[in-house]
């Protein structure tokens, strides 16, 4: 069963309760995803440990394999 937008953003809010975030359906068929997580506790991490901190929040559905694919951009805030 495919995810919808706001279940994989409430994953991620949940591990980064003020981010920014923007979720989207990159095929229209809900089995691929791209995040963009954009949160202060970034700051200083390298791009690979802040995407392992999002992975982290949305693995139980990949594990899953409800969550078949999420590209992710993730940054600091300027």
């Amino acid at each position: 069963m495919a995810m919808q937008a706001h279940d994989i953003e409430a994953l991620i809010r949940a591990s980064f309760p003020s981010a920014k975030i923007t979720i989207t359906d990159l095929a229209g068929d809900g089995n691929h995803w791209a995040a963009e997580v954009i949160d202060e506790s970034f700051r200083g991490q390298s791009r690979v440990q802040q995407q392992r901190a999002v992975n982290a929040a949305v693995k139980s559905e990949i594990d899953s394999g409800r969550l078949h694919a999420l590209a992710l951009t993730t940054k600091a805030p300027d």
